[in-house]
Parts: structure tokens; C-alpha cells; sequence
């Protein structure tokens, strides 16, 4: 299977929005419920937070047979150094295809001074912790997360990068 990664456009947000209600819905079935998981999505992924996204941060989507099967949202650099990776979502049948490392690893060549990439999973999300650790992050901190009156088991992880 081929695909292309590229910078995410407006025209793209129906499509990104599609892609995180079912990468959310697949992922945290059984581990956050659903009217949660609703209420972040409406929130988080609002066309008005899309807007706010594209002109504040790094996306970039993956195109297969040119329909895009998946995102990466990664923050600007701060002065550190840091970057925060906030999301790789693909519709569940493009994952373990090799599009979440190509999405890593256009983050690192695209975006000038990344010296760390930081992430928060889920413990319980297993596809996302395991995907993590074998790209080489390390867990640099674990802790409870009030996510809208539900408490997640939230792993801090982070990569060296250079």
C-alpha cells in the first residue's frame, strides 16, 4: 500500500475531524465513555479549533489512493527545544502500515530546532504505548488525568531527536 504524507489544508478539516471521531471511538472503546469521548471530540476537533490548529501548530495528513486515511498534529518548538506530538490518528484499518512512523518522521525534517518530542497515551491504549516505546520513547512520567470527570492513566513519554 502506497501513501503520501503532505501539510494539512483547510479543506481538509471534514475529512481530519472524520478521522479522529474513528480512530477515538476505535481506540478508547471500553476505556473512556462514549459521551466523553464526544464531548472532547466536539470540543477539540470543532471547525473553529481546526482553524486555530492549522495556523498555530504543525499538521499533516496521509493520503492513500488520494483520501486521507489519517493526521499528525505537532506543536511549534519551544525555546527548549520541546515539542508536544498531540495526536497521530489513522482510520484503524491503516494502522501498522508504516503511516505513523512517516508521520514522526516528517515532523523531525520538517520542523527546524525539535531537540525532544513529547507525548501523552493513555496506559490503557496499548496500540499507541507499544507503537511509542518501539519508536524509542521513554516513559518520563505516569499520573491520573481529570479528562471531564473521568480519570485516565496517563503516560508522559518522550524522545530524543539529533
Amino acid at each position: 500500500m502506497s501513501f503520501k504524507i503532505r501539510d494539512m489544508r483547510r479543506e481538509d478539516i471534514e475529512n481530519v475531524q472524520d478521522v479522529a471521531k474513528k480512530s477515538w471511538n476505535a481506540t478508547y472503546e471500553g476505556i473512556i465513555p462514549n459521551r466523553i469521548q464526544e464531548n472532547f471530540l466536539n470540543a477539540a476537533y470543532s471547525d473553529e479549533r481546526m482553524e486555530q490548529r492549522l495556523s498555530g501548530s504543525y499538521l499533516f495528513v496521509a493520503e492513500v489512493e488520494n483520501k486521507i486515511v489519517g493526521f499528525a498534529n505537532f506543536s511549534p518548538v519551544q525555546r527548549n527545544g520541546k515539542v508536544e506530538l498531540g495526536a497521530i490518528y489513522l482510520y484503524p484499518e491503516h494502522q501498522g502500515k508504516g503511516i505513523g512512523s512517516a508521520f514522526l518522521q516528517e515532523g523531525i525534517q520538517k520542523i527546524d530546532g525539535i531537540r525532544e518530542i513529547y507525548i501523552n497515551v493513555e496506559r490503557d491504549n496499548t496500540i499507541g504505548k507499544n507503537f511509542y516505546e518501539a519508536k524509542g520513547f521513554k516513559l518520563v512520567e505516569e499520573f491520573d488525568d481529570n479528562f471531564d470527570g473521568h480519570i485516565l492513566k496517563t503516560l508522559r513519554m518522550v524522545l530524543a531527536v539529533g
